[in-house]
């Protein structure tokens, strides 16, 4: 056996973080984890992580409303014609209020590479230059502009706002 891996040892612990925030907490854990790089081998962060939960709360509407469009009788719809487009666009607006783009193509495209998972690269304007960070996008609050990204070299997680991103490529 290698030595490395005589003296190794594997645990499943659930860990309490104190936070704000979701978010804030688990970067607050990957900092934590990622400050004893030369004790700790690898991990896997396995639940716990509440991101993605506005697209959650889209597709089940996308597919409730999928399942209660049952075509009809040609009578019934037309009796129903307007309470369904009053309904169909009562639940626009609610996916529209959901995934908090409103519509603005900017916020589709990023909360699509929250979902896709995607790897990207962010160019950031700081005081002391360009930065350019390899990162997965892990969550966009639109009224805040804020995004937060995964830097997948440094394994940290960092927070921006959009006005401060130049660009965002595919990696």
């Amino acid at each position: 056996m290698k030595d490395n891996e005589e003296n190794s040892f594997l645990f499943n612990v659930e860990i309490l973080v104190k936070s704000p925030t979701n978010g804030q907490a688990l970067q607050l854990l990957l900092q934590l984890l990622n400050n004893h790089q030369g004790e700790i081998a690898d991990y896997r962060v396995k639940s716990g992580i509440e991101l993605g939960s506005i697209i959650d709360a889209t597709r089940a509407a996308k597919s409730k409303a999928n399942r209660t469009a049952i075509p009809g009788n040609e009578t019934s719809s037309k009796a129903a014609g307007p309470a369904k487009a009053a309904a169909s666009a009562k639940k626009t607006e609610e996916a529209a209020h959901l995934t908090g783009t409103g519509g603005n193509p900017v916020g589709e495209w990023i909360q699509s590479h929250i979902s896709s998972n995607r790897l990207v690269r962010v160019l950031i304007q700081t005081p002391k230059g360009r930065l350019s960070i390899p990162c997965r996008i892990l969550n966009y609050v639109p009224k805040e502009e804020l995004i937060n990204i995964y830097h997948v070299d440094e394994k940290q997680v960092y927070t921006y706002k959009l006005n401060e991103i130049i660009d965002i490529l595919d990696a």
